[in-house]
């Protein structure tokens, strides 16, 4: 018997008897009522503290589920309550301002200052460990550049596109509603209106949020085909139709992977399937959905560009793309090759992180799975720059983009444009919580509890998505020009540095370049020859 087990039995069988016994002498032997018990507080305190204590203590005792709470009964709470509020006591009090994840607080502080369109100057000096092993940086110029007008914006479209899009080179990642409160999905909606940049609704479908205040869309499709499917999860072309005929959805992805969870699909449990759910996705009310973790319409890289081609004519042309985490390299040489075979070629590509995003997702597949986002991005650049394809396919680059430097990282090791999901949440108002997967988000930001969503004023919010999207845009072009580039298409890999083992290298040093066509030759780098023989346009 432990030493609180017998404290336990002290205060039930002995104090707890003997404070009742106090509690009745305390009132000069007049009857019990709430008039002698308030003359006597401190009394009857005691004696329900010893009262809760025998009864949370007998339940604990003989009926708990926990070791430690039939061990140490009614104290061992103190201990789960304590582990209960650990992430708060751990960000708030303990954590620097650089070693939180997967935002520190340097990262975190910086938008939402950059969203309230405060100053987001540092003051005293860096506190990055600059000579530490990772650390990432660039060679200014002596000769600063001015981005021209021309250069700030990308056009979306490849040869077969007849309706291209010109877009941001910043734009809202993917993020479904159902995973985000209707007014988080309205405020960045409107908040894409605001600032002329694009919104990408998200596996989940387009809603009346997506749409009401009239900002860019560019709709992905997954593997449940929600919003364009029939009752048995196969492709509708008439229900794609109808919903890709309107005006603001401008681009469609093709969603192969995620960084979050890649190779692995989805439940959306019948209980969350509401009237206005099932409209959204076209299933049935209450009844469970599952989403497939490979495309139902096609199982080869060939079936995938005929899906392009499928998608692009049912759109009457606009820009059709694909979205993965990058895993199996020979898979996506795969699809390079059924490109050069097919002459179909997708209008763009983006390209997801193994950094994860606000996807719940089981921690093996978050935590071991996929190719990081910038050396990801790097890899894809060269494959198609080496098939001679990289000039007619546009790449967007996402995962944990929250500065100017993230955005340029990303362009400067191959990608176009740059897409953010939780920097976008953060200058909602999102604190890290990290209870997306909980419906519980105390800002009301990821949940479907009409009474937290309703913390998210879209007007307020909305002009906040704005101005963190305004002032990264400008950080970005202030870094291209600081290193004298006034195009940031002329940006290349060898111009960003890592530290290894004190010795700075550039990418171009840490992974192998290709240089135009060279898959074609003789002289094809070992790092890629492997896979380009093994690829087959015809299996993955």
């Amino acid at each position: 018997m432990t030493p609180v087990v017998r404290l336990y039995w002290v205060i039930a069988l002995v104090l707890m008897p003997l404070s009742f016994v106090w509690l009745l002498s305390g009132i000069d032997g007049e009857a019990i009522s709430l008039q002698a018990l308030t003359e006597s507080p401190f009394i009857l305190i005691v004696f329900l503290v010893l009262l809760a204590w025998t009864l949370i203590g007998t339940y604990e005792l003989f009926l708990g589920a926990s070791n430690l709470r039939r061990n140490y009964p009614v104290l061992a709470n103190i201990r789960y309550a304590l582990e209960y509020i650990r992430p708060e006591i751990q960000q708030y009090f303990i954590a620097n301002n650089i070693e939180e994840k997967p935002f520190s607080r340097e990262r975190r502080n910086l938008i939402y200052r950059r969203a309230k369109g405060a100053s987001d100057t540092l003051p005293f000096g860096t506190e990055q460990e600059i000579m530490g092993d990772g650390y990432r940086s660039l060679a200014h110029s002596m000769k600063v550049a001015q981005v021209s007008e021309e250069h700030v914006r990308v056009t979306f479209g490849g040869p077969a596109c007849k309706k291209p899009y010109s877009a941001s080179r910043l734009n809202i990642s993917a993020m479904s509603f159902g995973s985000l409160s209707s007014t988080a999905i309205a405020a960045l909606n409107r908040g894409a209106a605001l600032g002329n940049f694009a919104h990408n609704t998200g596996e989940g479908g387009i809603s009346q949020y997506h749409l009401q205040h009239g900002g860019d869309i560019i709709w992905q499709i997954g593997t449940g085909y929600f919003g364009c499917r029939n009752n048995d999860g196969s492709f509708d072309d008439d229900a794609f139709t109808k919903r890709v005929a309107v005006d603001v959805v401008k681009m469609i992805e093709i969603k192969l992977s995620q960084g979050a969870k890649p190779s692995h699909g989805g439940v959306l449990p019948g209980v969350k399937v509401t009237e206005e759910i099932a409209q959204i996705r076209l299933v049935e009310i209450g009844k469970t959905v599952h989403s497939p973790a490979v495309h139902p319409e096609f199982d080869t890289p060939k079936g995938l560009l005929e899906f392009v081609q499928r998608l692009r004519a049912l759109s009457g042309g606009k820009p059709v793309g694909f979205k993965l985490c990058l895993g199996r390299k020979v898979e996506f040489m795969a699809i390079v090759k059924a490109m050069l075979e097919t002459k179909i070629l997708p209008d763009f590509i983006t390209i997801d992180g193994a950094e994860g995003g606000t996807g719940a997702a089981p921690v093996e597949f978050s935590n071991r799975l996929g190719t990081p986002c910038t050396e990801a991005t790097y890899y894809i650049h060269q494959v198609l720059k080496g098939a001679g394809l990289r000039p007619q396919i546009k790449l967007i680059s996402a995962g944990q983009t929250a500065t100017g430097f993230d955005m340029l990282e990303k362009i400067i090791v191959g990608a176009d444009a740059v897409n953010a999901a939780r920097s976008m949440m953060i200058a909602l108002g999102c604190v890290q919580a990290k209870a997306c997967n909980s419906n519980k988000c105390p800002t009301g930001i990821a949940t479907q509890n009409p009474s937290r969503a309703r913390a998210v004023d879209v007007e307020e919010k909305s002009q906040r998505v704005c101005n963190f999207h305004s002032a990264t845009v400008e950080a970005f072009l202030q870094l291209c020009g600081a290193m004298g580039f006034d195009n940031p298409d002329d940006l290349m890999p060898s111009e960003l540095f890592s530290r290894y083992e004190g010795v700075i290298k550039n990418f171009d040093q840490l992974y192998e370049p290709l240089s135009e066509n060279q898959l074609f030759s003789e002289s094809i780098p070992d790092s890629y020859r492997h896979d380009w023989q093994l690829a087959s346009a015809e299996r993955y």
